[in-house]
This record gives structure tokens, sequence and C-alpha cells, in this order.
């Protein structure tokens, strides 16, 4: 009885602090998380309160955790796909014209250096701005005491003329630095002047006025009479009579304009197809490459008259035993073009030393050469595996026909083996097909693709193509990357699909025998 009322007031405890969190988040602009947040954890409570839902407690973590971590990031970029998110457009529509407003012009260039002082009560300011000399001395205009909220505010503070300042020192520059928040939004009015001053450097006051005044939907530039009017369909603000975007943008739903770039604009369709057909041979070759040597070397390591297998088998596996960073940052120095090793020995036995990062083909071969090396140990474990259920009376029978290592190969040992690798070896073309890292490390996509509209390589996969426009190109184009990506994640699918539909057993036949 105590334990149910204990797990009651925790789900209370749990209940409010979602609710708590849900509107907080719907303050602060982001309703359906809340929403989501608030319906999540009244589920929660549900199945771990309710004696009918007592299955569904084992299934759920793992249920949240893939809804989390895998459902939402992946509609997340899908959706991405079909906006103009990108660098040029991060920001909301009331953002953008909060970044026009903050343009001004000086219809006065003239500077007034000033001075910060703390007034007599706690917690306010004057502001002290010196004049030239007069008759009785230095004049000077001295604001009222005002507080940081009035300030920030907005709200005028008047200036008069004076000759007595403040008794309090004036603020170093550090303390004019933490105060710039609040007096960037300062404005202070002086006699005989319509236009406010405000701050425009760390000591110096100016006249400034909105260089961007509203006139309903527009903005007009009050020095050039300039208007500019939002295009809900580019997410800009653009010229009313050139229709060119003129300043940041915002995000909008431009539907499969993305997908229609990639086969559309030539400067984008020839390096995509380009990527995309060397995508899929890095992950054909790999697979066969790896698949070949491993096979072979596990041929080599089941032959009972070669002595020290064990010795060789751990040599071997020593590959895949590594974390895969480091033999691919070893690579790298190794087919360094200026100091390394490999260069060097063909340098001295053959005199060439190979240009491997600049030379397209010479990057591509090089990437195959340490995949290659990285995956052969895994199709060398799984081979040695299939090998163990080979029969031993087939090679027998073969050897009483005089039938040679090659024919046992080839009839006996690649018929047995294949099909129960056939699904790992699809698995195998996934995992190559996003093989992000080894790209990433080695030669980061390069070199680039001439000619090319976006950040493209001529080692790049999907993958770090993607990676690339995203996070590497100077335009950061989100959209236009998820839409590769959704692309590339439809590729894997139907390969994970695949692998599926082979990795299923055979279905049993149909009767029996008869009794």
């Amino acid at each position: 009885m105590i334990c149910r009322l204990l797990n009651r007031i925790l789900w209370m405890l749990v209940l409010g602090g979602a609710a708590f969190l849900a509107a907080r988040m719907a303050l602060a602009g982001a309703p359906v998380l809340g929403a989501a947040l608030l319906l999540g954890a009244l589920f929660a409570a549900w199945v771990y309160t309710s004696a009918r839902a007592h299955a569904p407690r084992y299934l759920l973590p793992g249920l949240a955790t893939f809804l989390v971590f895998v459902l939402l990031p992946l509609v997340y970029t899908v959706y991405i796909a079909f906006t103009n998110f990108s660098g040029e457009h991060l920001l909301s529509q009331e953002r953008v014209r909060d970044w026009f407003a903050q343009d001004c012009y000086s219809p006065d260039p003239e500077r007034l250096p000033f001075r910060l002082h703390p007034a007599a009560e706690p917690g306010q300011y004057q502001v002290v701005v010196p004049l030239e000399q007069g008759e009785i001395g230095r004049n000077l205009l001295i604001s009222r005491p005002f507080t940081t909220n009035e300030a920030a505010a907005g709200k005028p503070v008047t200036l008069a003329l004076n000759i007595v300042a403040p008794k309090a020192r004036p603020l170093g520059i550090r303390e004019i630095i933490g105060a710039r928040p609040w007096l960037n939004k300062a404005r202070f009015a002086t006699p005989g002047s319509a236009v406010p001053l405000r701050l425009v450097s760390l000591r110096t006051l100016g006249y400034r006025l909105p260089l961007w005044n509203e006139d309903g939907d527009r903005l007009v530039n009050a020095v050039t009479g300039q208007a500019l009017v939002p295009d809900p369909r580019l997410g800009n603000y653009v010229d009313e009579k050139t229709r060119e975007p003129v300043g940041p943008g915002w995000r909008v739903w431009i539907g499969t304009e993305n997908f229609r770039l990639i086969f559309r604009d030539p400067a984008i369709r020839a390096p995509f197809l380009k990527i995309f057909g060397w995508n899929i041979g890095f992950a054909l070759l790999s697979v066969a490459l790896t698949f070949a040597l491993g096979t072979v070397l596990a041929c080599l390591l089941q032959w009972k008259a070669l002595r020290g297998r064990a010795i060789y088998r751990t040599l071997l596996i020593l590959p895949y035993a590594i974390p895969a960073f480091i033999p691919i940052l070893v690579f790298r120095g190794l087919f360094n073009e200026g100091y390394g090793e490999i260069n060097h020995v063909l340098a001295a036995l053959f005199g060439i030393a190979p240009k491997w990062f600049t030379d397209p083909a010479l990057a591509r071969t090089m990437i195959l050469v340490v995949n290659t090396w990285l995956g052969y140990p895994y199709m060398m474990i799984i081979a040695s595996g299939m090998l163990q259920a080979v029969p031993d009376e087939l090679y027998e029978a073969t050897a009483i026909d005089g039938a040679g290592p090659w024919i046992n190969f080839a009839k006996i040992t690649l018929p047995q083996i294949f099909p129960p690798l056939f699904p790992l070896l699809i698995a195998s073309f996934a995992f190559n097909f996003n093989n992000f890292s080894l790209i990433y490390l080695l030669t980061g996509g390069k070199p680039d693709i001439v000619g090319s509209a976006t950040v493209a390589g001529t080692t790049d996969l999907l993958v770090s193509y993607t990676f690339r426009m995203a996070f590497k190109d100077s335009t950061a184009r989100f959209g236009f990357a998820s839409a590769v990506a959704t692309l590339l994640f439809i590729v894997v699918a139907i390969l994970a699909w695949q692998q599926l539909r082979f990795s299923r057993p055979a279905p049993a036949a149909k009767g029996g025998t008869r009794g």
C-alpha cells in the first residue's frame, strides 16, 4: 500500500515537472514540443500505473529511445528537405524585420564623447556629455538619474545643460562593456534637436535614425527611398522593382524544389551523378575486394598442413581489433605526397612519386586500398566460420577424382559459403555506401570537382557530400543537404529490405511423405 502511494506521488511530481516544462516551451515559441512532452509523460504515467498495461512497460524504454533518437531526427531531416533552410535563411520573418530595424543612418555626423556615472540612488545612472568651454567653465549636458530598465525600454532620457558633474567617479571601459546590452537601447534627448542621441561606440554618442521605416508589410529606405516587400515563395525581402533579394531570409516551405534542383541544374546534376556513380562503385569494389581477400585468407588458414595458424590468424585479425580512425590516419601519413614512406619507397625503386591526394584516380585507388585493409578481417572471420560447416567428405570425394585446390574452391567452397554470406555482403555494401569516417579522415572528399555549384569532391560519397554542404560550405545549404540525405536513406532502406528478404529462411515444401 505504501509503495503504491509513493509510486503515485512520484508520478504526480513527474507530471507536474513535465507540465511546467511544457508551459515554458510553449511560452518560448515551441508549443508542439511542449505538447509532445506532456502527452509523452501522460502516456508513460498511464503505462506504469495501470494494471492493464503490464506488457508495454518493458517495451516503452526501447520505443521511446527509437522515437527520440531515430524517428524524430529522420522525420525532421525529411521536413528540412522540403524547405529553403540554409545559412542565408536561418531566422524567422520577425527576426529578419528586427535585423533591418537595427540599421541606422546619421543625419548629423557629429559624435559626442560621454561619461557614465553612478547616480546617488543605487541602481541608477547619469550620462554626462562635455561640451565646449563656456565663460564660467566647462559646459556639460547631464541626464536625470535613470534606471537600466528605463534605458532598455528605449524611453528617451532628457539631457540638460549644467556645469556641475555628478560626484561619483565615471565607470571604466570594462563597466561600459558590461552595460552595453541596455546602453545600446538607450535614447537621450538633447535641447533643440528632434533626433535622439544613442550609443555609437564605447565612448561616444551620436545622432542616429532608423534606416528602414515600416509601411505595413513594406520596408522603405529613409535615405534612398528603396522599398522592400516580403516574398513568401523565396523567404526573403525583395526589391519592389527589381525583385532582387535583400538581406537575410527566413525558412519557408518550397516543396520538391531541392530534389528537382539535383537533376535540373547542370552545375549540381553533373557533380551529384559523378559522386553517386563513385559511391556505387566504391561500395561494390569494397565488398568484392574484402570478400575475395578475406575468403582466400580464411581458406589458407583452414589448411591443416600450415604451421603456426594461430599466430597468422591473430596477426591478420589485428586491423579489425584496432579502432578504424587510427589506421586511417596512419595511412594518410604513409601516402603523403611529400614525406610519406610509400612515395619514398616508390621513388627509390622506380623513380616515381604518385600524387595520391591531388589525382582523382589515384585518390580513389588509395581509398580502396585502405578500405580493403580495414575490411578484410571481418570477411575472413565470417568466411572461417562458414568453412567449418563444409563437410570434409566433399573434398575427399574430389581428391579421388584428382581435383586441385582451384577446382575445390570454385566447385565446393564458394558455392557452399556464398549463399549464407550473401546477406552479410548486402550489409557490408550498405555500410560502405555510408562510410563517412574513411572519406572524412583520409581525403576529406578532395580533390574538388571543378565547376561544381556546391562543395563537391571526386572522392566524396553522398554522406560526406551532404556533410560538406551542410557544415563546410559558406552558404550552409541544410535544405539541399537534407534532400540528398533523404535520397541516401531511401537507397539504404531498399538495401536493408533486400537483406531481410535474403535472410529469411526458405519456406518449407508443401505436402509430406506417406506413412
